[in-house]
């Protein structure tokens, strides 16, 4: 479980974890839509990430759980390949993409 961590410190702490090296030559938008909290939707372009709130009119995936899945999968307390397959989290559009998610931001150092 989650110690208190919100979806907001989740997404301000992104871009320090985000790994440009695995990033060139990559451009996708990806679109967090969560059941109970705010959608938002982070852009990787030139080497870039920039995260914006709101919904992306044309993302390439769209990434679809709620909110304590979202930060157990991406503090890397829960495995997002087996969030999928127990219908935890659901993806619509360029579901490949969503696998490289984890080479684009480096796990959170859990202290």
């Amino acid at each position: 479980m989650s110690h208190n961590i919100t979806v907001a410190n989740v997404i301000e702490k992104l871009p320090s974890r985000f790994v440009k090296e695995n990033a060139t030559d990559f451009e996708a938008t990806f679109q967090f839509t969560l059941d109970d909290e705010q959608d938002f939707h982070i852009t990787i372009a030139e080497g870039a990430c920039s995260i914006h709130e709101g919904e992306h009119p044309d993302p390439n995936v769209t990434l679809i759980m709620d909110a304590e899945t979202m930060v157990d999968v991406i503090t890397g307390q829960k495995d997002g390949m087996s969030a999928f397959m127990t219908g935890k989290l659901r993806a619509e559009g360029n579901v490949m993409l969503a696998t490289k998610l984890s080479k684009l931001f480096s796990r959170e150092k859990q202290r």
